[in-house]
């Protein structure tokens, strides 16, 4: 992965003209401490407010840049608390780690300009929020209080101020460096595309370097690692592609973390053997598109891809790889989570808390068709150890299966994702 220059905008604020008394500063060393312990309900409602502002409409819809948000959001107050544990009161620098720079940088790469930095004023507001809380609780001397309140308010927003110097600067330096960036000049295009903007086959074709009118599939390749090597995500799209016996095919760097990828292809993927062949890329996750014909199946397919990506951050499943012809359904379901979870609990009762033995042996024998022979082949079980999962699945179920099939079954395929 290439490196950027570092900002060069003044990344430490100018000493403040007095340091807080001794009391004060143990306090905000307390007090830092105390927010450093906060219960994790505390970050996930700042994640909310910040993931669903309109700073960032349209982007933290994008699964990895929004769990690229809420690591952001967790190192900058480790960042500042740290700070303030060890020299209470004293300016907080810019934090140079790589959460904060990723999210400049994937922000750059997806066309969103600087105002989206706003959102870092409501975190600032939340926080301004919590700390006050904090702080009544710390001390009841007025005198005490009101220095504690001036001194960390004014560190809050001058460590905020500090950040989206910082950042518009990485921003602009990420901008200087994509002007020669291919991948930036296909972002934009495929972006284009998918917008609905029309474009000839010819142009598209000509302006990707991949033949746009054939049968293909495309696939997302990403990676949970904050700032990995691209050269890693390269070798799983080479992989992808010599597992489903694809021509030469089209990437586009969509991220730090991410690519986007288009097979010319017209044939299946071998889901076991690309698992297999995935070993010695433990980190790397593929989300597979559908098989689409031309343009539109370009597009379709690239969709569906992002569709599976989703539904596996969504479910927070360990699954390495998905493909689209196998979630269709589960991924219509959990669009709601809340009223998904209800649904499977509802029609699978206590089966939720057996063992995966248990309900995969049930959901095999249900896309079996209820044969016992086929599903004991399938597992490599003999008959009998079936018949004994099927009874003891069926004595869990709060409704008979004979009369529950279809949603016993839909209801083990969102449970089996989990």
């Amino acid at each position: 992965m290439s490196t950027l220059p570092k900002p060069t905008v003044q990344l430490l604020p100018q000493p403040y003209r007095e340091r807080p008394s001794p009391a004060v500063q143990q306090l905000l060393r307390q007090g830092a401490e105390l927010a450093l312990a906060a219960p994790s309900t505390m970050m996930e409602e700042l994640d909310h407010i910040i993931l669903n502002s309109s700073a960032l409409h349209g982007v933290a819809d994008d699964p990895l840049i929004a769990a690229a948000i809420c690591r952001s959001n967790r190192a900058n107050l480790r960042h500042w608390a740290a700070s303030n544990i060890s020299n209470p009161g004293e300016p907080v620098m810019f934090n140079m780690g790589p959460e904060p720079l990723g999210i400049a940088r994937d922000l750059v790469r997806r066309g969103v300009g600087g105002s989206s930095l706003s959102a870092y004023r409501i975190g600032q507001n939340f926080a301004l929020q919590k700390w006050i809380g904090i702080a009544f609780g710390l001390t009841q001397d007025p005198v005490e209080l009101k220095e504690l309140l001036e001194v960390s308010t004014r560190s809050i927003c001058a460590f905020i101020d500090t950040m989206i110097d910082g950042l518009n600067a990485q921003m602009n330096a990420e901008r200087d460096f994509l002007t020669q960036d291919t991948h930036a000049e296909r972002r934009a295009l495929i972006s284009l595309l998918i917008e609905g903007t029309t474009m000839t086959a010819q142009r598209v074709s000509q302006k990707l370097g991949y033949q746009i009118e054939q049968t293909h599939r495309a696939a997302v390749i990403w990676t949970d690692q904050v700032d990995p090597e691209y050269s890693v995500l390269e070798q799983a799209a080479t992989v992808l592609a010599q597992i489903t016996d694809a021509g030469r095919p089209l990437t586009v760097l969509a991220s730090a973390a991410s690519v986007w990828v288009w097979l010319p292809t017209n044939g299946e993927i071998d889901l076991s053997a690309l698992r297999l062949a995935l070993h010695r890329f433990p980190d790397i996750r593929i989300a597979i598109g559908s098989l689409g014909h031309n343009m539109d199946g370009f597009k379709r397919s690239h969709l569906d891809a992002l569709t599976c990506q989703k539904l596996l951050m969504r479910l927070s499943s360990n699954e390495q790889i998905i493909s689209h012809d196998n979630v269709w359904l589960v991924s219509l379901i959990t669009q709601d989570m809340e009223r998904a979870n209800l649904f499977v609990n509802y029609v699978l009762g206590d089966l939720t808390k057996a063992s995966r033995n248990t309900q995969h042996t049930l959901l095999v024998f249900l896309h079996e068709g209820c044969c016992v022979t086929r599903t004991a082949e399938r597992l490599y079980a003999h008959r009998n150890t079936i018949l004994r999962r099927l009874a003891h699945a069926e004595e869990l179920l709060p409704r008979p299966l004979e009369s529950n099939r279809i949603q016993v079954a839909v209801a083990l395929e969102i449970l089996g994702w989990k």
